[in-house]
């Protein structure tokens, strides 16, 4: 026998609509918010765009990264290192940025004689790599025009799946969860690098997704009731689905838990902002997304598109 797991003994009748001057109202706090924060604070770049040293090196035996890290950690000139292994146990990268007017060069010559004074151990340098800052305007470039193609590319599939008003709608919240994500990364000072922009394209992947489930629900209903208020079936909509957006998120904020729990310090940052970006994604699914079709003329639409027999 099966027990499907259940969260509302009925469909809930939550007034989203009712509540979205509140709800555009935190959505405009959040993006101001961020705005002072990137103006004042800045993102904490790391050496994909900022520039650095990239050590691989290899130990005879399994190699101990926490131990480096700390002997890392404990100088002055690479307190800022990161190493995460690659390939086998005995195979570490190391990536570091230069601080203040620190050389590329005078960086990694820190790290061997650290490594080699204090290691204990034969360590075997494979390669040293040197990241310069125009390889990092690039890379800052190319990933901001990611998000963009993306952003543009979902607000098309919108539009022509549904109608150009859920296109607008799916855009701004879009928008919303990239913003939002940004002044995370702003006011937690965590290093943004190339993972962090794989973590936005993640978040507004999953608030998307979580858009359309709720889009295509409107739509439906729109449909259906041909008399009944456009805020009262957006309101339907909405109560409708929430049982699979709260199971959707819910299943997806225990892999992340787990992923910040056991992850160690190389995905930290991606679990981080994507535990944030499943509340930004649900709440710009709910209260921006859905509500700004309220606003736009949702009902002619669907009376030159009935429900089929």
């Amino acid at each position: 026998m099966r027990f499907p797991l259940r969260i509302f003994s009925q469909v809930p009748r939550y007034r989203f609509i009712g509540r979205r001057h509140l709800g555009f109202a935190i959505t405009l706090i959040g993006i101001l918010a961020t705005g002072g924060l990137l103006a004042t604070k800045g993102l904490n770049f790391g050496i994909d765009f900022a520039g650095g040293v990239v050590m691989e090196v290899r130990t005879d035996e399994a190699a101990d990264i926490a131990k480096m890290r700390q002997l890392l950690a404990a100088s002055v000139n690479t307190n800022n290192a990161s190493l995460q292994a690659v390939g086998d146990d005995r195979q570490v990268m190391i990536r570091l940025k230069p601080q203040g007017d620190e050389k590329q060069g005078d960086v990694a010559q820190a790290v061997r004689d650290v490594l080699d004074a204090e290691y204990g151990a034969p360590i075997d340098y494979l390669r040293v790599d040197y990241v310069g800052p125009q390889v990092g305007s690039e890379l800052i470039k190319g990933s901001f025009m990611a998000l963009g193609f993306a952003m543009l590319a979902m607000m098309f599939y919108l539009w022509f799946r549904f109608e150009w008003q859920y296109g607008v709608g799916g855009i701004l919240a879009l928008l919303h969860d990239a913003i939002l994500t940004f002044g995370f990364y702003s006011l937690t000072g965590l290093e943004f690098n190339l993972t962090s922009v794989a973590a936005i394209l993640t978040v507004i992947g999953y608030s998307i997704n979580d858009s359309v489930v709720i889009y295509d629900r409107i739509r439906e209903n729109l449909r259906r009731f041909k008399v009944k208020p456009v805020g009262d079936i957006i309101d339907v909509s909405v109560n409708e689905t929430l049982e699979r957006t709260v199971l959707t998120g819910g299943t997806l904020l225990a892999a992340l838990i787990g992923l910040v729990w056991l992850g160690g310090d190389v995905l930290f940052g991606f679990s981080a902002a994507m535990i944030f970006g499943v509340f930004v994604g649900t709440y710009s699914s709910i209260f921006v997304s859905s509500n700004i079709l309220y606003y736009l003329n949702l009902r002619q639409e669907a009376q030159d598109n009935p429900v089929e027999a």
